[in-house]
């Protein structure tokens, strides 16, 4: 008689695969999520965040989580392939996150909506939503873009500059506590050592990046290759040239925004602009 296939209903997918996981091994412990952070040293939010598959966490507490649960390894190998996993983007943006995987510093200019590396879940929510995507496949974009904003965790995070044209900051999300989280997610990663956040107002006129998003990526071997989209389609840059003048118009885009002090109280004055109650 052939062996029975074990099939255990779980995801196959590595970064849900991996959530579950951690939700599974929690439950089966009998732990609530603030008994799990407080045995462990962090904040039991963070936890939440993993479960839900918003974030990976770093290797330092999924080791943890191992030892915590005596599973030596396994958790670890888990979060391993889902940070590798890039088939749950879309096929066109599978060469650019690979190579945003291995960059050594990132700059970028925003035209219309904020950076996926600076989104919430909230807002990619809506943001994709918009777009028309709904169901499980909404669910699915949402946890891949939460998955990219682990590029600018922990202490090897690259260089990551973000200059956002004041038109994306004057385009709040219909939910009102969902743009307020975003405002104070912003904020919190505009205060971080390796993250610039400078705003464009709109005084400034016309400029040589008015009609698509870019993101540069410095390479490991010294290359800088370009990513440019509108909201129809994006196109990956390599050649010399081309990104070489985008570099340029980018520069000149630069000398034109706000400090970085200057842009944090921007967000800042937005963000207490923005009532608490959604009735308000």
């Amino acid at each position: 008689m052939p062996q029975r296939r074990i099939v255990t209903g779980r995801s196959q997918e590595p970064r849900r695969r991996f959530a579950e996981e951690l939700r599974e091994l929690r439950t089966q412990r009998g732990d609530s999520l603030r008994q799990l952070g407080e045995r462990l040293g962090w904040d039991w939010s963070l936890f939440g965040k993993m479960e839900k598959g918003e974030t990976l966490g770093g290797p330092e507490v999924v080791q943890a989580l191992d030892q915590h649960y005596g599973t030596p390894g396994l958790l670890l190998a888990l979060w391993e392939l889902a940070r590798a996993d890039h088939t749950q983007f879309r096929e066109r943006y599978r060469r650019y996150m690979a190579l945003e995987a291995e960059a050594t510093s990132l700059w970028h200019f925003a035209v219309g909506v904020l950076p996926g590396l600076l989104q919430t879940a909230g807002y990619a929510r809506e943001l994709l939503a918009a777009g028309g995507l709904k169901g499980d496949e909404l669910e699915k974009q949402v946890e891949a873009r939460m998955g990219r904003r682990e590029l600018l965790e922990g202490d090897e995070a690259p260089p990551f500059r973000s200059i956002l044209s004041e038109a994306v900051l004057r385009s709040p999300l219909r939910d009102v506590v969902e743009w307020r989280k975003q405002l104070e997610h912003l904020l919190e990663m505009a205060e971080r050592q390796e993250v610039t956040v400078h705003v464009l107002p709109l005084s400034v006129g016309p400029h040589g990046l008015m009609n698509a998003t870019v993101m540069f990526l410095r390479l490991l071997d010294g290359r800088t290759v370009a990513y440019m989209e509108n909201g129809y389609r994006g196109e990956l840059i390599e050649e010399n040239g081309p990104v070489d003048r985008l570099q340029r118009a980018y520069d000149a885009v630069r000398d034109l925004a706000m400090s970085s002090a200057e842009s944090r109280k921007f967000v800042l004055r937005l963000l207490e602009e923005t009532p608490c109650d959604p009735s308000t």
